[in-house]
């Protein structure tokens, strides 16, 4: 019996306003408010690994801009990837600012019909790790980075937290946020059908 893909509710077009970011800066930290949008796309290709491993990949795009200026203050590319053999998530993405990541780690269904997930990474992490530029590992290191997303119908919750070395301090850079569902794409991917 094949598996339903616990990624395809996320695919589509999501929309916040009601973001809030608070920047580290050299003296005294800085809000801003914004809105962003995020699109996850299936991905139409089976992905095998060594002939073993089964996984089924959604790409996404994350475009966050300043209220004040319409500026984008963080463009985010990626996949979420679901790893059939033994149910794990992966979060791959980079940004602009030379910094990638590889977070790992599952999924749960909610009695209420919906999906959490939850992803970690650590820099001195084997296996789920963050490689940044030498820039960054020098004035913006990234040490730790987790994401949780909930999602329920055409609402998606998401609390992610980057703990950064930055300006000769720790920061835990941390957001959370509800997306409204825009529309679904025609394209939806189901594993084994």
């Amino acid at each position: 019996m094949s598996k339903r893909n616990p990624l395809i509710g996320l695919i589509g077009k999501w929309q916040g306003d009601k973001g809030l970011d608070l920047a580290p800066k050299p003296d005294v930290d800085e809000s801003n408010p914004y809105y962003e949008t995020l699109i996850f796309e299936a991905v139409d290709i089976d992905i095998e690994n060594a002939g073993e491993q089964e996984l089924t990949a959604i790409r996404y795009h994350q475009e966050v801009r300043e209220k004040a200026n319409d500026e984008v203050s963080h463009s985010e590319t990626g996949y979420w990837i679901w790893n059939n053999n033994d149910d794990s998530i992966i979060c791959a993405f980079s940004i602009p600012r030379g910094v990638s990541l590889l977070a790992g780690g599952n999924y749960k269904k909610t009695s209420d019909g919906g999906i959490v997930f939850n992803v970690l990474a650590r820099v001195d992490d084997p296996h789920y790790g963050i490689v940044q530029s030498p820039f960054m590992m020098k004035k913006a290191k990234t040490t730790s980075f987790k994401r949780e997303f909930k999602l329920k119908g055409d609402a998606l919750t998401y609390v992610q937290e980057s703990a950064l070395e930055i300006y000769d301090k720790k920061f835990n850079h941390t957001d959370e946020r509800e997306l409204v569902k825009d529309y679904v794409p025609i394209r939806v991917l189901y594993y084994g059908l």
